[in-house]
């Protein structure tokens, strides 16, 4: 378990967050350029090494009531990774494009973003799962697991 000081270290090193000392020795970390009403990003982190990421956004993490993932026993690359997927899930801009409109019609869609903030979207339609760069079509397979796989193996995770 990363202690206190290593957790501070590494939240730090995200420039976009804006530390707010609270109670009990207690920090929060917010981010002012949400596009959402959600500000803090990290919540109550204590001098015991527990905290919170606010991951309501993201389905790959186990969450509370409010969105929360306890960061207890995170190692260094899952903090970074966890806060770096925070930042990006309120801050990357969801509008569909006229042109993005036209492919995803009414078929319920996911977004994907890599570091480069290079964006893919996920559909499901005519019973296969489609994933598209832009107007171009990607790729295309049979079960969602094979499309979930395809693009964690490219560096792509869920907005």
């Amino acid at each position: 378990m990363l202690t206190f000081s290593e957790k501070l270290a590494i939240i730090e090193t995200f420039p976009e967050l804006e530390r707010k000392n609270v109670s009990l020795g207690r920090v929060n970390f917010q981010l002012n350029n949400s596009l959402s009403d959600k500000k803090n990003i990290i919540y109550h982190l204590h001098p015991n090494g527990n905290g919170f990421v606010y991951s309501g956004q993201l389905t790959k993490y186990e969450t509370d009531e409010k969105g929360m993932t306890n960061i207890r026993d995170f190692s260094e690359k899952e903090l970074k990774e966890i806060i770096s997927e925070a930042i990006q899930s309120l801050t990357v801009v969801k509008q569909q494009t006229i042109a993005e409109q036209a492919i995803v019609g009414e078929n319920q869609e996911e977004r994907w973003i890599n570091q480069e903030k290079q964006q893919l979207i996920v559909i499901f339609e005519n019973e296969a799962w489609n994933i598209y760069f832009g107007l171009n079509l990607d790729a295309t397979f049979d079960t969602y697991e094979e499309a979930e796989e395809y693009l964690t193996e490219d560096g792509f995770h869920r907005v």
